[in-house]
């Protein structure tokens, strides 16, 4: 009889990775969003808030070129302009975007509620904390400003400009936990509030937890989702929670208030021999 034997890692979390807006900060994932849209309504061709969370968790480049390639958007970007979106269509306007999203950053860099808490949890833990973003650095110096003023300093940030390609290929969590200095992947936990963003620790080889209603699959301010009721409040975060599963994500909760439990169900599964 013939036997194969794997090697299985069975010890415990070494390091947490997340995202930024819509995971730590901005409930609702407000900052890039309003700037897509003021973009391209400068470009003539206005989008919805829809079009403009689409793609959410990719570089912002990338984001844009994403959203003038739905068929919707090119088709009234034809009417408008005479011709199809190109190359430096895209510049010009991420050109715009930069110092649009920049200026506003600050106006949506409130810690979610939870943040600290569950970051302290995770330092006594002995987790290192790392984070990934679609933003570029120049953006991010921003937010890492703002946070550290809140109380919340990760031990390392990659940004989609600081690798080849961002989300949703691997390099950013990649990177990440090589700043971190940790292994192996499988005890690494990426957390996001986008599809994209829990691809891209899957194409990693870590765990994954998804954010469904904090984020940008829901897109509602906190002040906006708390004013539902729970019954208005259940068609949304379904749908948002759906979407994180079928992206693969290993638990999905509403927020980061209820990342802990997630991360004790992961590591019980660490604990019995189970992969990411």
């Amino acid at each position: 009889m013939t036997f194969r034997y794997e090697r299985s890692y069975r010890g415990p979390i070494r390091a947490v990775i997340l995202d930024w807006a819509g995971t730590t900060m901005d409930f609702g994932c407000q900052a890039p969003a309003l700037v897509y849209v003021e973009v391209f309504r400068h470009a003539g061709v206005p989008i919805s808030i829809a079009e403009a969370r689409a793609p959410m968790g990719a570089h912002k480049r990338d984001h844009l070129q994403a959203i003038t390639e739905m068929e919707d958007v090119r088709r009234r970007w034809t009417e408008a302009h005479g011709r199809p979106p190109e190359e430096a269509d895209i510049d010009l306007m991420y050109a715009e975007f930069v110092p649009l999203q920049v200026a506003c950053l600050s106006e949506h860099s409130e810690l979610i509620p939870g943040t600290l808490e569950a970051i302290e949890t995770c330092r006594e833990r002995g987790y290192r904390i790392g984070t990934t973003t679609g933003y570029t650095r120049e953006m991010m110096e921003v937010n890492l400003a703002d946070a550290a003023r809140q109380g919340y300093a990760p031990d390392a940030t990659v940004c989609a400009s600081d690798v080849p390609v961002g989300r949703p290929l691997p390099f950013m969590c990649l990177k990440a936990a090589i700043d971190l200095e940790v292994s192996p992947l499988a005890a690494c936990v990426k957390v996001d509030d986008t599809p994209t963003g829990i691809e891209e620790g899957l194409n990693a080889g870590m765990w994954t937890v998804g954010f469904a209603v904090s984020g940008n699959e829901v897109g509602l301010t906190r002040a906006e989702w708390t004013a539902l009721s729970e019954a208005e409040q259940e068609v949304p975060r379904a749908r948002a929670a759906d979407r994180m599963w079928r992206a693969g994500a290993h638990e999905v909760v509403d927020s980061i208030r209820d990342l802990i439990p997630c991360l004790d169900a992961i590591e019980g599964r660490l604990a019995r021999g189970e992969k990411p």
